[in-house]
């Protein structure tokens, strides 16, 4: 079990193109951490933005009658790929994982598995 600083540390380092990692609590809007970033891009409000994807998501599979759930949702930009990574289990319920990649350096897929073992491994 890793603490909230150690998995977004390792989701910095391990995960090909990452250049920003939260941990966002989706019913507040607030990142209970964060690593990465710029000047430019400010990932407490990028965590906050994100929150309004989520609930609108959620409420849209309410409205259809969907039971599935959601494991991840994936925002792509020119240069850049957001995912975001709901938690389940122990704790982690409203909770989800934000991850901001490099287009021109990431590898999907293999960001998708190592952000879902980060997930696996941490402890809320």
């Amino acid at each position: 079990m890793t603490n909230t600083e150690t998995a977004l540390k390792e989701a910095l380092a391990s995960i090909e193109g990452a250049t920003g990692a939260a941990l966002v609590d989706y019913t507040s809007g607030m990142a209970l951490g964060t690593i990465g970033g710029s000047k430019g891009f400010d990932l407490n409000v990028a965590a906050a933005g994100n929150t309004d994807v989520v609930r609108a998501k959620i409420r849209t599979m309410e409205h259809l009658g969907l039971k599935g759930e959601i494991e991840d949702i994936l925002i792509t930009l020119s240069d850049q790929y957001h995912l975001i990574r709901l938690m389940k289990g122990r704790g982690g319920n409203g909770l989800f994982l934000y991850l901001v990649l490099d287009a021109k350096r990431a590898n999907l897929a293999m960001a998708r598995h190592q952000l879902k073992r980060i997930e696996a491994d941490l402890e809320v």
